[in-house]
């Protein structure tokens, strides 16, 4: 195996987070196939536990200080010994930080130059094994990092994701992808709209999908005749794009139809008040639950009992919109055949009419409809089942996109590895 003796600092918006599996996936692998890596993080965890993996992840985790009035204290004073340190380097980074607040007018801005000013005289100064940064997410997380390469002069590169993409002022956004080495997206519709706004610089984008581990869904349902009470299944962040409302006003009209159904919804978030009221509203309340936020085992059960999996994604008023969500590929990997909607770059995993159902966002009426075809045609659902996990083995298996990012990484001349 190769190894480097030149380390990655990864920079994060919160370390370890249950939604974000991708991540600590990446960083897993990362270290296995032999490269150093350290963790700088935005914020503490959210919740109290983690997935296994994490826990075998060896990258030290520092923590930045979070907030800009209560922490102001413990951010200027590393800040004011950097500039007196390295004043031509604090420079560029505070003539690039009003450029950007000018734009904006956020103070996020202040933050995030104080922020990488920390990580930078307390971390990066003093770590000279360090020789390459990575935010992961375009927004915030990229930020501190692209100060922070100024400050330490140290070459950077980002991965952006989709909400990070989409809210981004596009301006702010093309200014990191040109001052970046490589950045590496998710999606082939993401890398097409990042080449859009880059303004035909010459920083490489790369797509490489998330994928997810086979190993951990190898619990596959073999196909099977369902019926009444079907068993519906749904995982998402309790936000506006993953379409909640339209799901569930979709299962009114089956429940109106006499249709007998158990869904189940894992998540949590914003709209936590606003979805559960919605449920009551329409009665849906002895069909429907909410488990909140489940572990990976948790997960996998439910997946076990499903007849299918539904994920109405749809594009926030902000402009916020998934890429192409774990979620999904997940459920193809179990065998669960899945209905999402049209938008961004889900018809990139679900085909329409080849490895599931694709519907319009915002369209209750169509989504029932779509529910029903599956649930009633044994032979859509078996040929969703078959072309669904043959599509995922092939494109999805993330041991063989992270090999590719490896590579990009072996590709920086910074970044010795010896055999």
């Amino acid at each position: 195996m190769n190894y480097t003796t030149s380390k990655i600092a990864y920079i994060l918006k919160g370390y370890p987070r249950i939604s974000e599996t991708f991540i600590s996936n990446e960083i897993l692998q990362l270290e296995q196939h032999g490269f150093s890596l350290r963790i700088f993080s935005m914020r503490h965890p959210r919740e109290n536990f983690s997935h296994d993996s994490v826990k075998k992840i060896k990258a030290r985790v520092d923590y930045l200080p979070t907030e800009l009035l209560l922490d102001f204290p413990r951010l200027i004073t590393p800040n004011i010994f950097l500039a007196a340190q390295c004043p031509s380097a604090y420079r560029a980074a505070l003539k690039l930080a009003r450029r950007r607040f000018n734009r904006t007018r956020k103070l996020a801005t202040l933050k995030h130059m104080l922020q990488a000013g920390y990580m930078t005289w307390h971390f990066l100064r003093t770590d000279s094994t360090i020789h390459h940064l990575h935010g992961h997410f375009a927004h915030s997380p990229t930020s501190v990092t692209m100060f922070a390469a100024i400050l330490a002069n140290k070459p950077f590169s980002f991965t952006a994701h989709a909400k990070d993409i989409y809210t981004s002022n596009p301006n702010q956004l093309a200014e990191k992808i040109e001052a970046a080495d490589f950045v590496v997206t998710c999606t082939q519709a993401n890398e097409k709209y990042l080449q859009s706004i880059s303004g035909g610089c010459n920083t490489p984008i790369h797509c490489i999908y998330h994928g997810i581990d086979l190993a951990l869904f190898n619990n596959i349902k073999q196909p099977h005749p369902v019926r009444e009470p079907y068993k519906f299944f749904t995982i998402a962040r309790l936000t506006e794009k993953k379409g909640l409302p339209t799901l569930y006003q979709a299962l009114a009209m089956l429940k109106q139809q006499g249709v007998a159904f158990n869904h189940v919804l894992i998540g949590d978030g914003d709209d936590r008040e606003k979805i559960l009221d919605l449920i009551c509203t329409l009665n849906l309340t002895d069909s429907c639950s909410w488990l909140g936020t489940r572990t990976h085992d948790d997960v996998l059960t439910q997946f076990s009992q499903t007849d299918l999996f539904i994920l109405p994604c749809e594009i926030a008023e902000n402009g916020d919109r998934d890429g192409i969500p774990n979620v999904l590929v997940e459920s193809l990997a179990m065998g669960v055949p899945a209905i999402s909607t049209n938008v961004s770059a889900i018809p990139e995993i679900i085909i329409d009419g080849q490895t599931g159902r694709t519907v319009e966002p915002r369209n209750p009426d169509q989504l029932a409809r779509a529910i029903l075809e599956i649930m009633e045609d044994e032979s859509l659902r078996n040929t969703f089942i078959s072309n669904g996990k043959e599509w995922v083995n092939e494109r999805f298996d993330n041991t063989r996109w992270l090999l590719k990012l490896a590579e990009i990484f072996e590709n920086q001349p910074h970044l010795r590895m010896i055999n």
